[in-house]
């Protein structure tokens, strides 16, 4: 690694990180460079997200609906790839992936996770699904809990960042089909049935543009319906959790399963579901209000995104939740950190409590930011940062 003093890229000329974190970042960065996204020998454990909740910007699904018989595909060799599952894991994935395609599920194999996250990082999946039908998510989950078969459940894939090595087991996600929005207008309102890949953004323009209150907070939030509920996403002071009635799901042993409110512990940036399940749609109750006043507050809070968050980068949304009375980018903009730099990784200068891919960002560069933003913040103000975008896969 060169021994360059860190630096910003974007603007006229380049400014250099202030002094007292330049050791941090050359830490980090020479910490980084010992890791290489290969999976180590005879390694088989699993590292898989407890709380599939962190969705972001919808992509491309690789295999898109349902198909008339299945079929297993395997990606091209890219610089994401770790080459062939080892003997421990590789009887088993193939068990797991033959009831999929028998379920007609089109199975892919170390298929790059980059493709499917906003950040575009990310390396591969042992196998990849994207599910076009309720019976192919009970298919997969039953198939992986009688193999005893890791399941990661993504959503959009924001507010996450895939480990360069990947991840083992099976990515579980939601085709085109679950992207439904039913409605059932009354005197008062409205309510909603939606499927959770339905991008998040879009229910709030329809709602807002029907005159129904209490989404409009969530312009410009990313991902997919189900990931905002799983994360309680909000901004402005509005939550999601505040509409929802019901929530849909497929629990881990393959069985519909319907949660009502009382059931559902939302609480800041998060939600604790009794049973670990993957939600497919969501009830929510809007109710009616004044139309204009509902688009002026969605122009406002697109022009504060505007004026404050970066743009044309790939990032994974806010790094770090905003700890008790502070804001987690003024802590960080305390610290030096706007600006810095590891690898292709950087610190926004629009917004310090964003980190945005500037071409080829690692996961390790990001992790090393992540940690060194920790630490940093911990040393200037005795707080301890909480992240908000979640790590998952092996590290």
């Amino acid at each position: 690694m060169s021994d360059r003093r860190p630096t910003t890229t974007t603007g006229a000329a380049p400014t250099e990180v202030p002094t007292r974190v330049v050791d941090a970042l050359h830490a980090a960065a020479r910490a980084a460079e010992s890791v290489r996204p290969a999976r180590r020998d005879g390694e088989s454990v699993v590292e898989s997200a407890e709380d599939p909740s962190h969705e972001g910007a919808t992509s491309a699904v690789a295999a898109n609906g349902a198909t008339s018989a299945g079929r297993v595909a395997r990606a091209g060799d890219g610089p994401s790839s770790r080459g062939p599952v080892d003997h421990v894991t590789a009887p088993t994935r193939d068990a797991v992936a033959a009831v999929l395609v028998a379920a007609g599920a089109d199975v892919r194999r170390d298929e790059p996770l980059a493709r499917h996250t906003s950040f575009r990082i990310g390396g591969p999946a042992d196998l990849f699904v994207a599910a076009a039908t309720v019976s192919e998510l009970q298919a997969a989950l039953r198939a992986a809990r009688a193999h005893g078969y890791p399941v990661f459940f993504l959503g959009g894939g924001s507010n996450l960042l895939v480990s360069d090595r990947g991840v083992r087991g099976l990515v579980l996600k939601l085709g085109k089909p679950f992207d439904f929005v039913e409605w059932e207008p009354d005197d008062t309102g409205a309510s909603l049935r939606i499927g959770a890949a339905v991008p998040f953004k879009r229910v709030v323009a329809e709602a807002v543009a029907a005159g129904l209150a209490g989404l409009e907070f969530g312009e410009g939030i990313p991902g997919t319906i189900g990931g905002g509920i799983l994360m309680n996403a909000g901004a402005f002071g509005g939550e999601i959790g505040r509409v929802v009635t019901v929530l849909e799901a497929v629990d881990e042993s393959g069985e519909r399963i319907e949660l009502p409110r009382e059931r559902l512990g939302f609480a800041y940036r998060r939600l604790t579901l009794p049973t670990r399940a993957l939600i497919t749609a969501v009830r929510v109750r809007l109710e009616r209000g004044d139309a204009a006043a509902l688009a002026a507050s969605v122009a406002d809070a697109k022009a504060r995104r505007d004026r404050h968050q970066p743009k044309g980068r790939p990032n994974a949304g806010s790094i770090f939740k905003n700890p008790p009375g502070t804001f987690a980018g003024r802590l960080l903009e305390e610290a030096g950190l706007k600006g810095a730099r590891l690898g292709d990784a950087m610190f926004s200068e629009r917004h310090a409590n964003f980190i945005v891919n500037l071409g080829h960002a690692r996961a390790v560069d990001v992790k090393g930011l992540i940690d060194l933003a920790t630490r940093a913040v911990r040393r200037l103000r005795a707080i301890e940062l909480e992240p908000e975008v979640r790590l998952v896969g092996e590290w």
